[in-house]
């Protein structure tokens, strides 16, 4: 009787470390699959900032201060990669922040625009502004598939019974969370001015 109980106690265990093997490596590459995605639309963005840039000079070249803080938002936003398997929460935070930056300086860019009924009219303009609204929802979606994944693998490594997998096999430890940067925080909180 003891030695059924004994192999039964065994199978238990190995059924229950058994659970997420497959599951935890899996969902490992998902979420570095997604963040690689994230880093590719923020790139395609990047890349189309200085057709913009030059369209807008053509027309609005006194704006200096704001072409320029394109410019270098761009610049510190191409500077930093991110290696999702090997990076700590606070280089993914000092990415975030330089990509926050970066779609700051957009939106003051858009704002100058609006200044400027002939660059409105432009049509190299208006193509390259869909093209950078378009790549911003691209963003948007992309990040939240990096939300979710990273949800789903930390729930793996943490939750009972893949979590006793992962403490005997792979000690993974919990991805850090994508968030907004302190910047883009105080944009959400604020309220759009509405004015007629």
């Amino acid at each position: 009787m003891r030695f059924s109980l004994y192999i039964g106690t065994i199978f238990m265990a190995l059924q229950l470390t058994a659970c997420g093997l497959q599951d935890i490596p899996k969902s490992e590459n998902d979420v570095d699959a997604a963040s690689a995605e994230v880093t590719n639309q923020y790139k395609r963005r990047a890349d189309l900032v200085p057709n913009l840039v030059n369209t807008v000079k053509g027309y609005a070249a006194h704006e200096k201060e704001t072409l320029e803080g394109v410019t270098e938002a761009r610049a510190k936003a191409t500077s930093m990669t991110i290696d999702p398997s090997k990076s700590t929460p606070d280089q993914v935070a000092a990415y975030q922040k330089a990509q926050g930056q970066l779609s700051q300086a957009l939106g003051r860019l858009m704002v100058v625009s609006e200044k400027y009924p002939e660059l409105k009219a432009d049509a190299n303009f208006r193509d390259l502004q869909a093209q950078i609204e378009g790549t911003e929802n691209r963003i948007t979606v992309s990040r939240n598939r990096l939300i979710a994944t990273i949800r789903d693998f930390n729930n793996l490594v943490t939750v009972f019974p893949t979590s006793l997998t992962n403490s005997i096999f792979f000690h993974k430890e919990k991805k850090a969370q994508w968030d907004l940067s302190p910047d883009e925080k105080q944009t959400v909180a604020k309220p759009p001015e509405v004015k007629f």
